[in-house]
């Protein structure tokens, strides 16, 4: 099946978006995780319509009934990856789904891993895109730097090119799904807390806490679990300062996707992020008519 549109992410952006892309009978598919950060919000007061405080779960459970009475599909299931050919192929941990346009709509996750020289060693053996920068490390030695699914599934994309790899956790226990441990037995894991990355033009080694080293040709960076601000990097969207950037539309430079909600950089308010999830869903529809009278 192919949809219209694909939400990723299922707070007040996302939830808005899909409530104008099915009333423009666009077929539409919501996929998040029960993770977002307004279900801690106890009180809410300056959200209009409500005369007394509402809480942030309560706005959250509403919004997802108030779609699927209008016919909306909702799943919850980990996004780690969006790619385009014709059209857009979305993967979770589960499945993969196609579509015409997608909105990235999953928020905006603090600020992420710090190691010194992280920043100096982008593009010079640090990527965040093994579908983008894996081919140039073929048969070579390679890291992923993460604990969840995600690096889990990012570091099995690295197998098409090279059989030296080696997840680094950081110290921090892993947290594997039971979708994924069967990939568990095909890489090397190193758990030690990192301090730095050291190298001269390009990284040449993982410099740990207690001293030791290891050497390494390139590491992919997915830690946690996948975000908005990773699907912009892996796939080229332009960003700033952590945040996607859009046009007025709230299109990325890549046509058909938009983003919408926190993970733009925008004062963040549940009005806000309504208001931007609503100009995207109506310009998908539009998008998404627009490619079916063309073919």
């Amino acid at each position: 099946m192919i949809y219209d549109a694909i939400i990723i992410g299922k707070g007040p952006a996302g939830v808005s978006a899909a409530l104008y892309t099915i009333r423009s009978n666009m077929k539409t598919l919501v996929i998040g995780m029960d993770n977002s950060s307004l279900a801690k919000a106890e009180k809410i007061e300056n959200y209009y319509g409500f005369a007394k405080p509402v809480s942030g779960k309560l706005l959250l459970e509403e919004g997802e009934a108030q779609v699927k009475n209008i016919g909306g599909e909702i799943l919850v299931e980990e996004v780690v990856g969006i790619e385009k050919e014709d059209i857009f192929i979305v993967k979770t941990t589960k499945n993969t789904y196609k579509a015409i346009s997608v909105l990235i709509a999953a928020g905006q996750k603090p600020a992420g891993v710090k190691i010194r020289d992280l920043k100096k060693f982008e593009g010079k053996g640090v990527s965040y895109c093994t579908t983008c920068d894996g081919f140039f490390y073929r048969r070579k030695n390679v890291g992923v730097l993460g604990y969840k699914n995600y690096a889990l599934l990012e570091a099995n994309e690295l197998i098409n090119f090279t059989d030296k790899i080696t997840i680094f956790t950081n110290g921090v226990k892993p947290e594997f799904s039971s979708e994924v441990e069967h990939l568990i037995p095909k890489f090397n894991f190193v758990d030690k807390p990192i301090q730095a990355f050291e190298g001269d033009e390009v990284i040449k080694q993982v410099v740990f806490v207690d001293g030791t080293k290891f050497p390494i040709d390139g590491i992919f960076i997915a830690y946690d679990s996948a975000s908005s601000i990773s699907f912009a990097l892996k796939m080229g969207i332009l960003t700033q300062e952590q945040a996607i950037l859009t046009n007025t539309n709230q299109e990325t430079n890549i046509e058909g996707l938009y983003a919408a909600g926190d993970c733009t950089g925008v004062f963040k308010q549940v009005s806000v992020a309504v208001g931007q999830g609503a100009i995207a869903g109506k310009h998908m529809a539009e998008y998404v008519r627009a490619q079916k009278k063309n073919k």
